[in-house]
C-alpha cells in the first residue's frame, strides 16, 4: 500500500470484509493511536491499554463482517468496541487483582488522601464498595460519563445505573458519617 494512497470508509469497509492485509495496516494506522487515547482515559494504565488495545483490533478483525454503515461510522463502531473492551477489563477479576494497591484512578487516590478538604477516609471506603457501586462512580464522577453513556456502555437499563449510583452514595455517606 502507498503510504500517500488513503481509503474512503466504505472502500476500507469493503476491503475489510474482503480480508485484504493492506485494508488492516491502513486501519492500524490511521485508528490506533484515537483508539488508544480512547482506552488510555478509561484504564489508565499504559501497559494495560496497550494490550486492551491489541485486544480490541483483533475482535475489530473478527466481527467486521457484522459492521453495518447503514447504522453509523466506522469509527464510531470501533470506538464503542474499545470503550467496551476497556469496561470489560476494568470489571474482570484478573484486572482488579492487579490494581490491588490501587483500585481506583490514580487522581481520585490523590484526591482521597490529599489534604484538600476533610476526606475522612473516602479513598478507603470507595475501595471497599461493590465493583458494581465503585465502577458507576468511577465511570460518572472520575471519568465523567453521563448516566445514560454509562447504562449503554454496560449493557444495563438507566434505571439500574441511578439506583445503583444512589446506593452507593448512601453507603458512603452512612460509613461517612461512622467516622465523624
Amino acid at each position: 500500500m502507498d503510504a500517500a494512497f488513503t481509503y474512503t470508509e466504505t472502500e476500507l469497509v469493503i476491503l475489510l470484509k474482503q480480508g485484504k492485509t493492506a485494508a488492516y495496516a491502513y486501519l492500524y494506522d490511521r485508528y490506533a493511536g484515537a483508539l488508544y487515547s480512547v482506552i488510555l482515559g478509561i484504564i489508565q494504565d499504559e501497559v494495560t491499554s496497550t494490550d486492551v488495545l491489541q485486544d480490541t483490533l483483533v475482535k475489530i478483525w473478527q466481527n467486521i463482517h457484522s459492521f453495518d454503515p447503514d447504522k453509523g461510522r466506522l469509527f464510531t463502531w470501533m470506538h464503542r468496541i474499545a470503550r467496551n473492551k476497556s469496561l470489560d477489563t476494568i470489571r474482570s477479576k484478573y484486572y482488579q487483582n492487579s490494581r490491588l494497591m490501587n483500585p481506583i484512578a490514580d487522581h481520585v487516590m490523590e484526591l482521597a488522601s490529599s489534604d484538600q478538604g476533610n476526606h475522612y477516609g473516602l479513598r478507603e471506603i470507595i475501595t471497599h464498595l461493590k465493583d458494581e457501586h465503585r465502577i458507576l462512580i468511577e465511570l460518572s464522577y472520575i471519568q465523567g460519563y453521563t448516566q445514560e453513556e454509562i447504562a449503554q456502555q454496560l449493557n444495563i437499563p438507566l434505571g439500574t445505573v441511578k439506583t445503583r449510583l444512589r446506593e452507593a452514595f448512601a453507603i458512603l455517606r452512612k460509613e461517612l458519617s461512622k467516622m465523624i
